[in-house]
């Protein structure tokens, strides 16, 4: 028996378990960088004057701006825009850009490691399916992360949420980080 990664043995279950690690791990990180100043923000200025929401979710709505999804807030009579609560002098750090992206790359490497992928075409194809794990969560994330419920609110961009932090960057990242753990794991 090889112990090659061949078509048939693509690691779904392993991969979707870290693609959802990841997501979660990203969290985790730009909540510990951001949970403590977010009340002195002007997203926490929204949070104070929303009927709804917490720091975790004002912390979610920087973790999607993390994934270049905008942030739609709607302020009633002054209609929507879409902002993003990172960089600019009244921002987050722009450091916050490299979470998902370091997240998913790691976890791309592990399964790609972890599943024996010996050369960067199997890594990337035991890489992307972390892109299953994390594309869940996202979406879950995009209908949760939420600021109030009337005026004023906001909330990640559904479209870009699902397609950038749910497709996009997992498959990319994870099939990047995969490909690198197949020449590692070489």
């Amino acid at each position: 028996m090889s112990t090659a990664l061949d078509e048939y043995e693509v690691p779904f279950v392993s991969g979707a378990a870290a693609g959802v690690i990841a997501w979660l791990v990203g969290y985790v990180l730009t909540y510990a960088a951001t949970a403590g100043s977010i009340r002195n923000s002007l997203i926490g200025q929204l949070l104070q004057n929303s009927d709804a929401g917490g720091v975790w979710q004002a912390v979610g709505l920087v973790f999607y701006n993390a994934h270049f999804v905008d942030t739609i807030v709607n302020a009633g009579f002054f209609g929507s825009s879409a902002t993003n609560f990172i960089g600019g002098d009244d921002g987050f750090t722009v450091a916050l850009y490299a979470i998902p992206a370091l997240a998913l790359l790691l976890a791309g490497l592990l399964v790609a490691f972890r599943s024996n992928a010996r050369d960067p075409a199997s890594g990337a194809k035991s890489g992307v399916t972390v892109a299953i794990g994390y594309a869940v969560l996202a979406v879950v994330g995009v209908f949760v992360m939420q600021i109030g419920s009337g005026s004023p609110s906001a909330k990640p961009d559904v479209v870009t949420g699902i397609v950038l932090a749910g497709v996009i960057y997992p498959v990319v990242f994870g099939a990047v980080g995969g490909a690198v753990g197949g020449v590692v794991g070489d």
